[in-house]
């Protein structure tokens, strides 16, 4: 079977295509699975990305960005490729990649997430030949609650510190994960940060029905007792300490792991990813229906181990300037 991707230092490229895929490194075409940093770097001659993700792209990337705009399902001929994009549950506009070659099929996952819910499309699964999947997650140990089930965890730590007259922080993805959050959680005084309000403004534009929230700045200090949603690099920020009294948590997959959340020194922490879990990976390879499959970022002998034993023809792709932007 001929390969229709392959590594290279700039990052994943489609030779017969003559594009690559969330390059790391300036290149002339980029296909782009989804817009946080470690996938959807600047430098690049042109964008090609999912239409829901064009503003959140523009946001990050600027406004003169040479874009050119999909629908989920939408096919496009570029060289002697066949390309469509297809939901991958992530954030709003992810997307998988599916490159079609006389027959041959190739599907890049980028990042992707099987528990859906109203933030962005859920994931679909692509029947391919071959499939490109994560493994950000991909041990035993990863298996995550249902969404609910975890929000009432967070409603009831922010009840008990708005009752003992704390600020709730909240350290939380910008996007994506900010997105959720908003859309699940109970009316409530929630506040946040500069740039999850830029997100949010994103999410709106393309239709999502995020919440009004008011903006936490130099000049808006929020009531006693409210929550405040932040991205991680926040947390060094001097203007916690004009705050006044507040307990911290952080909603990651990481959370899983206590030694993380000490090592952080933070009060709480909750398990909501933005990725698959152990099941969900396995779950997500099995419904594509492919029989060759490359395993990148994250536990990529584990995952590539297993599914060897489990009959398929697993290998690793070691992609390793794709991150942990959003977990």
């Amino acid at each position: 079977m001929h390969a229709l991707v392959e590594l290279r230092s700039e990052g994943l490229y489609c030779p017969l295509g003559d594009f690559y895929i969330d390059p790391w490194r300036p290149v002339q075409r980029a296909v782009i699975t989804h817009a946080h940093a470690d996938h959807a770097r600047s430098g690049h001659q042109h964008y090609l990305a999912h239409s829901d993700a064009a503003d959140i792209m523009r946001t990050r990337l600027g406004r003169k960005l040479s874009l050119q705009l999909l629908k989920y399902g939408e096919r496009l001929k570029l060289g002697e490729i066949e390309l469509s994009l297809h939901p991958a549950g992530h954030v709003l506009g992810s997307s998988q990649v599916r490159l079609s070659h006389k027959g041959n099929v190739w599907v890049i996952s980028g990042d992707y997430r099987v528990q859906a819910d109203a933030s962005c499309e859920a994931f679909e699964p692509v029947l391919c030949d071959v499939f490109v999947t994560e493994s950000t997650f991909a041990l035993p140990i990863y298996r995550w609650e249902p969404q609910a089930q975890v929000i009432d965890q967070i409603s009831a730590w922010w009840q008990n510190n708005a009752a003992n007259g704390l600020y709730s922080v909240l350290y939380t993805y910008a996007l994506g994960k900010a997105q959720r959050l908003a859309m699940a959680l109970p009316e409530g005084p929630v506040w946040v940060h500069p740039a999850v309000d830029a997100m949010h403004h994103c999410y709106r534009l393309a239709g999502r029905k995020i919440p009004a929230s008011p903006c936490w700045d130099s000049n808006h200090k929020p009531p006693a007792g409210s929550l405040i949603l932040a991205p991680p690099a926040s947390a060094a920020s001097a203007v916690f300490s004009k705050l006044g009294a507040y307990e911290d948590a952080s909603v990651s997959g990481w959370m899983r792991l206590r030694g993380i959340r000490r090592r952080r020194a933070l009060d709480r922490g909750f398990v909501i990813s933005d990725h698959a879990d152990w099941p969900g990976l396995l779950w997500a390879v099995r419904e594509t229906g492919a029989q060759s499959v490359f395993v990148t970022h994250g536990q990529v002998d584990v995952l590539v181990r297993y599914l060897n034993e489990q009959g398929f023809e697993a290998a690793p792709l070691r992609a390793t300037a794709w991150g942990e932007d959003a977990s």
